[in-house]
């Protein structure tokens, strides 16, 4: 039965605070009737014994402490949802703002969700195409897994985030079957605006929804926003069968406005001001990716995330990499020299990595040339210190070859530019002609069967000698010596 009470005892910021409430539930609806007659919605955040905190989403302003009426609903926040919704834009509490009309509804939904039963869960298998060699090649997306994207201020994730969803696809099935739910919490007008007009222009929209939360709405809207996203999927994908890929970006304005909610209702803080559950409570939303038996569809999470000077020890990423199967971090050395996307390939991995690729998903070698190519690229770093202490001219033969390997590696590997999209065959087979730069000697992750089946030193040479001639000459010079 709803209940109705009238008058405030205490109005704080975007809380108001109740007494003598009886029968209400955490997380409840309510609908709160001003002296002028409009109507303002909140929901339960807090209660102790009969008192109650509601966080009211449009805002306190000209809320009367003795006349306002509080209605509890008697139910959660729920999402009008139907298979309309796509290709839609909506706010962060799933009102449609793109100038459409209202959507056809099958069904309203918790926007908490539904529990999954890790017995119910399948292990992910089968991937999701970028069309990124740094991603498909290194650190391959598996179909129903969360991996995040770590990056800093100024670094072109947004850039990155439009040209996964222009590209993405399902590599076993219908791609009819496949969209993306793409969540902004507290971006700017501009940024918003920049996001539409991208996925209009690539001719993606009618797959993609988009719920938006920007920087001048209520941090309220900004903390519903993931869940209206994650509950829509659920429902595109364990309802109507779909393969989702949910996009959230980003996840640190998301967490800094559960920092303020917090702090506005007296809660002790913890590590840098964040409160003590925000790990649970980031848990509850990269924990709705999965694929559940006996349904056709699964949800794939790519969470964006800014590092406050980079620091990867942050609060956020600390414990985002907790939850998470992995994470792909953009490199700011990498961008200031104008790779994009600039991976950084040794602090990158997706730890469901080798149960979607190989033979069967991709294609056999993979798992091999990703492993030698991590290699390779790790001694590349190793020779690069080693030449700032001694010089590059003091190297040995084989330190030469990696330094020369890791140039054409970035340029020709890592850097795609945001228009090229290469299938995982052809990003394979770059990252053959790249090893076979290197003598076959170094090439020790590769059995000889895939040497000889793949391996071809000279045709490598004379391919990057057509496009990159001086170093081609040093590369000569240095496989001569090693002969």
């Amino acid at each position: 039965m709803n209940r109705q009470y009238i008058g405030l005892h205490e109005i704080n910021g975007s809380l108001i605070f109740l007494e003598g409430v009886e029968g209400v539930s955490f997380e409840e609806m309510v609908e709160i009737r001003l002296d002028d007659g409009s109507i303002r919605r909140g929901r339960v955040v807090q209660i102790t014994g009969d008192k109650v905190v509601v966080q009211v989403f449009e805002g306190t302003n000209n809320i009367s402490l003795t006349n306002t009426k509080s209605l509890f609903m008697g139910h959660p926040m729920k999402l009008p949802l139907s298979k309309e919704i796509l290709g839609r834009i909506f706010d962060g509490t799933g009102k449609p703002i793109d100038g459409l009309g209202p959507v056809f509804i099958d069904e309203y939904r918790d926007i908490n969700g539904l529990p999954l039963n890790p017995v119910s869960r399948i292990y992910p298998r089968n991937y999701i195409s970028t069309g990124i060699s740094s991603i498909d090649g290194l650190v391959t997306l598996i179909r129903g897994q969360k991996l995040p994207i770590f990056t800093g201020s100024g670094l072109p994730h947004n850039e990155l985030a439009v040209q996964i969803v222009r590209q993405a696809k399902i590599a076993d099935a219908d791609n009819r079957n496949f969209c993306i739910i793409f969540a902004a919490m507290g971006i700017k007008n501009e940024v918003a605006n920049y996001f539409i007009h991208a996925f209009e222009e690539a001719d993606v929209r009618e797959k993609v929804v988009m719920y938006i939360n920007l920087s001048n709405d209520p941090i309220i809207e900004r903390l519903l926003t993931p869940r209206c996203a994650l509950t829509a999927a659920e429902y595109l994908a364990f309802t109507k069968g779909m393969h989702v890929l949910v996009i959230m970006t980003d996840v640190t304005s998301y967490c800094e406005a559960l920092r303020e909610f917090s702090s506005s209702k007296g809660e002790i803080p913890g590590r840098k001001g964040f409160p003590g559950y925000l790990y649970s409570d980031l848990a509850s939303l990269y924990e709705r990716a999965g694929i559940a038996k006996n349904t056709l569809g699964s949800v794939t999470q790519i969470p964006i995330l800014t590092m406050p000077n980079d620091d990867i020890t942050h609060p956020v990423p600390d414990l985002t990499g907790y939850i998470t199967e992995g994470q792909i971090v953009l490199d700011r050395d990498l961008h200031q020299r104008g790779i994009f996307p600039p991976v950084g390939v040794l602090p990158s991995l997706s730890r469901l990595m080798k149960d979607g690729i190989g033979d069967g998903f991709t294609r056999s070698d993979h798992s091999a040339v990703s492993n030698q190519l991590f290699v390779a690229y790790s001694k590349v770093r190793d020779a690069r210190n080693l030449a700032s202490v001694i010089g590059e001219d003091e190297l040995n033969s084989i330190d030469q070859n990696y330094m020369e390997f890791g140039i054409l590696f970035e340029k020709y590997f890592l850097n795609q530019g945001p228009s090229v999209n290469r299938s995982v065959i052809e990003t394979l087979d770059l990252g053959w002609q790249l090893l076979s730069m290197l003598p076959k000697t170094e090439l020790d992750r590769m059995d000889s069967s895939l040497l000889a089946a793949h391996y071809d030193n000279q045709k490598a040479i004379n391919y990057f000698h057509i496009i990159e001639k001086p170093i081609f000459n040093a590369l000569s010079k240095n496989r001569d010596i090693v002969k």
